[in-house]
């Protein structure tokens, strides 16, 4: 026997044990399991519904009809390109920044200031502030002199006026006495302190008669005294 006589013999033992076993157990007779070789691959069932891909790792996912295989490449590959990146917290719909949300000026609830309301300090439209009364204003004239009969002696007449919006309460008149010779050289200057006839209302006026006085040693026979000066402290 030749070497591929051999082979062939060895084959068809080979097989004829393989058919001996797929019948063993069974009535109907005895079969041998030879693969897809001349048949046709049944095609795996597809789903008749609307398939959700829920892709992983954050990745955007679509809705649509599926094709029962499993696969994500497609909606891991596209359109996640463009959506929110993988593990950042989503926003939800129709919901504002932050950026967008800053300088809002929306009420609070409980302000119950109005937006065009007066604020602290202001007076509303047709409403009057009261009015503060305006200070004292005093002024004075210039002396009126009268001679009396005594030569170191005269009348002296001041007019005063308030012309503020507060009355005058108090003060004192320095009157100054020149001593005058024959010749009209001046001498000296007396000083003489008299009280303000207060009080002087607002916006009125007072006259004042004072007789002044210096020493007579000091106006000798031919001299005689003018009033020439008026200081007034007043308040």
């Amino acid at each position: 026997m030749t070497s591929a006589s051999a082979v062939s013999a060895a084959a068809v033992c080979l097989a004829s044990a393989l058919t001996a076993c797929g019948a063993g157990g069974g009535s109907g007779g005895g079969y041998t399991a030879v693969g897809a070789a001349g048949g046709t691959t049944p095609a795996p069932a597809r789903p008749t519904g609307s398939v959700t891909l829920v892709p992983l790792d954050g990745a955007a996912g679509g809705t649509g009809t599926g094709n029962g295989t499993g696969d994500t490449s497609t909606a891991a590959q596209g359109p996640a390109a463009t959506g929110p990146a993988a593990g950042s917290p989503s926003r939800p719909s129709g919901s504002a920044s932050p950026s967008s949300r800053r300088g809002s000026t929306q009420q609070r609830p409980g302000d119950s200031t109005a937006p065009n309301s007066p604020g602290p300090g202001t007076t509303s439209p047709g409403t009057t502030s009261p009015t503060t009364a305006s200070p004292a204003a005093l002024t004075w004239s210039a002396p009126t002199r009268e001679a009396t009969d005594k030569r170191w002696c005269e009348k002296v007449t001041v007019a005063f006026r308030n012309s503020g919006g507060t009355a005058v309460r108090s003060g004192s008149v320095t009157l100054g006495t020149h001593i005058i010779d024959l010749l009209g050289i001046d001498w000296a200057t007396i000083r003489t302190t008299k009280t303000l006839p207060a009080p002087i209302a607002a916006d009125s006026g007072k006259n004042a008669t004072w007789t002044v006085c210096v020493d007579d040693w000091r106006v000798p026979l031919g001299m005689h005294i003018e009033t020439r000066v008026v200081t007034v402290d007043w308040s």
